[in-house]
């Protein structure tokens, strides 16, 4: 177990070090698409001649070689230290710190939405399979991956925040929300959060069917049919587990995913998390800030990832056999 364990650790090294390579190369790109773009932009004014731009790259560090740029900034990051925003002049960190729990909030509650409906579908499609509910659930999972999050998220601020509609079910969202407390934070971010979860409960409920029908056919299952067990004590107790492994490491990537794929809904709803962010960064050409959290975001994903692999061998010893 421990040599797996000491694998999936050097495995994140290469990813975390082209992650933060092309970060750190932005400025680079930047320049390909446009030779007289620079990535001191937000600190231009309309007096400043083209020596005081050099002057300020180089006070930024902007005119050194990509590789020593890097180092720089390795070393800095391994002491919490990303920069600080060219548009706000505060530390990134202290940006990322103030958003991050605002959008891991929202990914947590959209992944507790979506497990809590998408189980027990996928566990009546199961034990329905091949009848009118299965079916019924096989198309309207269908029809769920067909509608993206910003349209699925129109429609429900339509229907239920809007007044005159129906009756406002869900708050407006609150531009306060990255300093409100975890349960006050909860109340705005419902919709959001169900926005997100029905993108993942259709593919969630499809693969714990399906590996539920292959546990349904083992034999300790037929054998605990036999001795008179209730449907739902059979497929609860003894085919939910090992049928969810395939589940819980899926579930594991998405709340890395949900994370950093916030952005749209974040910007649509105006949360404040890091999706906002980011897009805000964008559009000031904030170098800084979009590095620091598109590095934040990646590790992030790499580490959940890394935390999937590890659960999983502590749930299926076949795993920490190999």
């Amino acid at each position: 177990m421990w040599r797996l364990l000491g694998r999936k650790v050097l495995h994140l090294i290469p990813v975390l070090f082209l992650v933060t390579l092309a970060t750190t190369a932005m400025p680079d790109m930047l320049k390909l698409g446009d030779s007289s773009a620079t990535p001191v932009a937000p600190k231009i004014t309309m007096d400043m001649k083209p020596e005081d731009i050099k002057k300020l790259e180089h006070e930024y560090g902007y005119d050194k070689p990509l590789l020593e740029r890097y180092g720089t900034w390795v070393k800095d990051a391994v002491t919490g230290d990303f920069g600080t925003s060219m548009a706000t002049d505060q530390p990134v960190i202290d940006g990322i710190k103030e958003r991050y729990p605002v959008t891991l909030e929202l990914a947590l509650a959209a992944l507790i939405i979506a497990l809590g409906v998408a189980v027990p579908l996928g566990v009546w499609a199961a034990a329905k399979a091949g009848r009118i509910p299965d079916k019924v659930l096989g198309g309207v999972s269908s029809g769920l991956l067909a509608v993206p999050p910003f349209v699925s998220a129109i429609l429900l601020v339509y229907l239920f925040s809007v007044p005159g509609v129906i009756s406002p079910v869900f708050p407006n969202l609150s531009t306060d929300l990255g300093t409100a407390n975890f349960i006050d934070g909860l109340e705005y971010l419902w919709l959001p959060a169900i926005v997100l979860a029905l993108a993942e409960i259709p593919q969630f409920q499809r693969l714990l069917r399906s590996d539920m029908l292959g546990t349904l056919q083992e034999d300790y299952i037929l054998t605990a049919r036999s001795k008179g067990l209730s449907a739902p004590y059979v497929l609860f107790r003894h085919a939910l587990r090992p049928s969810s492994f395939s589940l819980i490491t899926i579930s594991g990537l998405t709340l890395g995913r949900l994370i950093g794929g916030t952005v749209i809904v974040e910007f649509y709803f105006g949360i404040p998390g890091l999706g906002q962010s980011i897009v805000n960064a964008i559009n000031a050409k904030d170098i800084p800030t979009v590095q620091g959290t598109v590095v934040v975001i990646a590790v992030g994903y790499v580490v959940l990832n890394a935390l999937v692999d590890i659960g999983y061998m502590l749930i299926d010893p076949r795993v920490r056999a190999r």
